[in-house]
């Protein structure tokens, strides 16, 4: 499906997050629920990386992302929020896409291709409304999977 990162149709979700936190707290356990991972060790490492500065990446969207033990890919999750929320994004605007994305350790260019990936996904205008407008999950992924299909093209 990705050249670079694995998804699949339980890595994405439509949920009501208010905060960062929270919004944190429901991709860790989407990533645990889809992938079979531990949920703390999912939000420790997402909270690390946050730490050292937001990942917001602006015009709506957040990329968090971190590097765990324990996978052997770069692996995927989506959560579009039902009400956009404040995620200290760059240019100060709320969120409703949240692409996380997990990579093993020591995966120093893999990981950075897959955050372009989602990256250039991500700004692509006609992919961010068709997100914005899914009714569901099973929606999100089929245009996740249509937009990288056509995007690998």
């Amino acid at each position: 499906m990705h050249a670079t990162f694995a998804m699949n149709p339980q890595s994405v979700d439509i949920v009501d997050a208010a905060t960062k936190d929270d919004i944190l707290q429901q991709l860790s356990e989407l990533f645990a629920r889809a992938y079979a991972l531990d949920a703390t060790q999912v939000l420790e490492a997402l909270l690390e990386r946050e730490s050292l500065g937001s990942t917001g990446f602006g015009r709506g969207v957040a990329i968090p992302h971190a590097r765990i033990a324990g996978i052997k890919r770069p692996i995927g999750a989506l959560l579009r929020l039902e009400r956009p929320a404040d995620f200290a994004a760059a240019d100060g605007m709320p969120v409703d896409l949240v692409f996380g994305l997990l990579s093993p350790e020591g995966s120093g260019a893999m990981h950075l291709y897959a955050l372009a990936e989602i990256s250039r996904l991500m700004r692509d205008e006609d992919v961010h409304e068709a997100l914005s407008d899914a009714p569901d999950g099973e929606a999100l992924y089929g245009l996740l999977t249509n937009a990288s299909d056509r995007d690998a093209a």
